[in-house]
């Protein structure tokens, strides 16, 4: 006799950080939700997000059961976020909750809020609505723990540090990671960001006393040992939910025409492509830029920039008929295309997994956040890159930086083959926990057990 399946209805609320490297990562973890889900289950997803974002998203691909929810614009634009961060920052924390809050007065009750760690008055509308709060954590587990255990760098002197006296003092009683220096620490255990300590580490408490789930957007075997020592450390069920980036993208996109830019780039020879990303948000000083620009310039290697239109006509008129310059690219496919065979980044943590995806090396040049400590984890941990900057250095010139960019595209070098070598074997590592089902896997715990009810 056929037994039927229990059916599960499951509504998921989720609430992104209203910045492209917040919001990318969690729609495309709903995306794979979204499309996780088993015939049994009853799936639907409301994300909300600002009016401003939503015209910047509408027409993006996306699965029926993810519908976007809107609150007006209570917050600082996005094309003026970079010009007061603080203001911007405190415009989430205290302008977004109320409407938010409203908005679930007329829906269906959610299942689960799954809301940005980095927005913890989440929590408090989950309490006072009895809804289940998974915090969604869009950095590297690493940066969390080393948050996490702030009151071991306390006790040892490295709280609040001068890093001039004392960046080259290593950090190596923090469980699971590897010995860190101080200068690779988030900077907001540097004295000249301790503004914004205290907010960051009440996301921090409240994620591991609070929500009910972190969900990490990570893979286990890449940080295995802090992902083993959270979890013996703190009550909260931790999922690791994949990488976050979006490979799923090409299901949801048809009939879309090919770009210039991989028309470029299937011109090039194989491997000889540097791709250059200094991110979205906040870029190198243009004095440093006029630097980098002179320097891969003088290399001789065949460069792919991306960069905001008010440096794109300054690296167009400074790179010469190797290379190219684009406004936006699909960054994930253009890492992945055979003709790039390296990486010069910021090291956010989504392009530092776009890159790990791609098996493609680094160069890296963190400038702010938790990019210091992404790097060191690229060049010291993975050992699949090369640091560009130095804590201690105010301008990298452009002599080093044509040595370095050529040394680390010469193929044939022994230190650039193995390098590439461990890329790629990590590379393999990413593939396997996607297309071997341990990333589905953890999804779809998360979504029986949201679906059961709350949890006690």
């Amino acid at each position: 006799m056929e037994t039927t399946q229990p059916l599960f209805s499951c509504h998921i609320l989720a609430i992104p950080y209203p910045g492209r490297g917040h919001i990318n990562p969690l729609m495309n973890l709903c995306k794979l939700i979204a499309t996780t889900s088993k015939p049994n289950h009853l799936l639907q997803i409301s994300f909300i997000v600002t009016e401003e974002w939503f015209s910047f998203l509408k027409s993006e691909p996306k699965p029926d059961n993810i519908q976007f929810q809107t609150i007006p614009n209570v917050i600082p634009s996005e094309k003026d976020r970079s010009k007061d961060l603080l203001g911007f920052v405190e415009a989430v924390y205290t302008k977004m909750e109320a409407p938010i809050d409203s908005i679930l007065d007329g829906l269906p009750k959610p299942n689960v809020i799954l809301a940005d760690s980095l927005l913890p008055w989440a929590v408090g509308i989950g309490e006072r609505r009895n809804i289940p709060v998974a915090s969604f954590w869009t950095m590297s587990a690493t940066v969390f723990s080393i948050l996490h255990h702030h009151q071991l760098l306390l006790a040892n002197g490295h709280f609040e540090v001068n890093l001039a006296e004392q960046g080259e003092e290593l950090v190596n009683y923090i469980p699971g990671i590897t010995p860190i220096c101080v200068k690779d620490l988030p900077p907001v255990f540097h004295c000249k960001y301790r503004e914004m300590l205290h907010l960051i580490l009440e996301v921090v408490l409240q994620l591991v006393n609070i929500a009910q789930y972190a969900l990490f957007t990570t893979i286990e075997p890449l940080e295995s040992q802090v992902i083993e020592a959270l979890q013996a450390e703190i009550p909260v069920p931790i999922f690791t939910v994949g990488p976050t980036i979006p490979y799923l993208d090409t299901e949801f996109k048809t009939n879309q025409p090919c770009p210039n830019y991989l028309s470029w780039l299937d011109d090039q020879p194989k491997d000889s492509v540097l791709y250059i990303s200094q991110g979205s948000f906040l870029s190198v000083s243009n004095t440093q830029l006029d630097e980098i620009i002179a320097g891969a310039h003088s290399s001789g290697v065949r460069t792919f920039w991306v960069a905001r239109e008010t440096s794109s006509l300054l690296i167009t008129d400074g790179i010469g008929k190797r290379g190219i310059v684009v406004p936006w690219c699909d960054q994930l496919r253009v890492l992945c295309h055979p003709s790039v065979g390296g990486f010069w980044s910021h090291c956010g943590w989504n392009s530092t997994k776009e890159g790990v995806f791609a098996g493609v090396p680094f160069l890296t040049f963190p400038i702010v956040a938790d990019q210091f400590t992404n790097s060191k984890q690229i060049v010291e941990d993975w050992k699949i890159g090369w640091r560009v900057n130095k804590e201690s250095e105010n301008l990298v010139k452009r002599d080093k930086i044509a040595l370095l960019v050529q040394s680390f595209m010469d193929l044939d070098s022994y230190h650039g083959r193995e390098m590439r070598k461990r890329a790629m074997g990590i590379r393999n590592i990413f593939q396997e926990a996607i297309e071997g089902g341990a990333i589905q896997a953890n999804i779809y715990k998360f979504i029986q057990d949201i679906s059961q009810g709350p949890r006690q």
